[in-house]
């Protein structure tokens, strides 16, 4: 399970981020990956080069798996679940024009072609989805995608059955199954929630008043559902202050995550796993810059986009990130 959002600043900057919830314990790292990198798709049909430089975290699974990055022109994908709904094209070998990628590195291969959100929209016209099998799973993961860039502009990329949909995300939110669309129909259900406290009431003579304040949020879901999360996501992005400038961009991006994210042991799936919330991060469109926290560190860091150095052409981890959280201390004099 995990939640992603878009929100922006008074500054005009865009900021894009995702909970990465997972049942399955996740060593992620964050890695740099240079234009001009070539390597071949999980399929081994295409030879591919990257057209960007490329800033994401992920996984080394034989080959690398992005969940979520940027690159140089501020174009970001992020990868969730999308359990009972995801359905992927099977392999055909009789059209060569046809690039076939794997679901679990669609995150990549979008960063490294792409340079906004218009130019997915029509990459993912000539390429097949296709479910494999990852070393973490050990199933071809269910999900599908949400993508944005730094125009402001956000879709939703989903292989259902159905089809292959790209889908306008006007509301700057993505959360699990169902399809986005659903999602979006049951906002409806919610019109009613406001940050306004309600007045008084008059029933038969009687009245009512409100215990406190926040009355105009009853009804609003606290579970961790994905329909819930959606809901809680969408209502606090749209109604939380517009932040002033980056300090505070930063600092509401994560407290709006926090509404969403699941402590570890109360979300317990079927094989007796804790699903929690193993990192959340965001990251500044503008400036490319990645701010992550894990479940055992809550200190923000930040990641600077590297250099483009011509001379080094690897692919790099810029180390795990997980690290031991260290505790200031205030030292009082009496």
């Amino acid at each position: 399970m995990c939640t992603a959002i878009k929100i922006y600043s008074d500054n005009g900057d865009i900021y894009f981020g995702r909970t990465m919830d997972f049942s399955f314990e996740l060593n992620p790292e964050l890695y740099y990956i240079p234009a001009k990198y070539q390597w071949r798709n999980v399929l081994n049909t295409h030879d591919i080069e990257n057209k960007y430089n490329i800033l994401g975290i992920g996984q080394d699974v034989s080959p690398v798996a992005l969940s979520d990055g940027v690159n140089d022109h501020g174009f970001a994908v992020a990868a969730l679940y999308f359990s009972g709904f995801a359905q992927y094209d099977g392999l055909k070998k009789d059209n060569t024009s046809i690039i076939p990628i794997a679901a679990f590195e669609l995150v990549y291969f979008l960063l490294s072609q792409c340079a906004s959100v218009k130019e997915a929209q029509e990459l993912i016209k000539v390429i097949k989805i296709i479910g494999v099998e990852d070393s973490i799973t050990h199933i071809a993961a269910p999900l599908h995608w949400i993508i944005s860039d730094a125009n402001n502009n956000c879709m939703v990329i989903e292989k259902t059955i159905d089809g292959l949909h790209a889908i306008n995300n006007p509301i700057g939110v993505l959360a699990n199954s169902p399809d986005f669309s659903w999602h979006m129909t049951n906002l409806r259900n919610y019109y009613n929630l406001s940050p306004y406290q309600f007045q008084e009431a008059i029933w038969n003579n009687i009245k009512l008043t409100p215990f406190g304040q926040g009355a105009g949020t009853l009804g609003l879901p606290g579970d961790y559902t994905p329909p819930s999360r959606f809901i809680r996501a969408a209502f606090q992005k749209t109604y939380t202050d517009i932040p002033i400038d980056r300090h505070q961009a930063v600092i509401t991006c994560f407290r709006i995550m926090e509404t969403v994210s699941i402590p570890k042991g109360v979300v317990i799936t079927a094989n007796q796993t804790s699903d929690y919330t193993q990192y959340t991060m965001f990251i500044n469109l503008a400036t490319r810059e990645y701010y992550f926290k894990t479940y055992w560190n809550n200190q923000i860091t930040r990641v600077e986009f590297p250099q483009y150095d011509e001379k080094n052409m690897k692919m790099l981890s810029l180390g795990p990130l997980n690290q031991t959280i260290e505790f200031k201390t205030r030292s009082i004099f009496l």
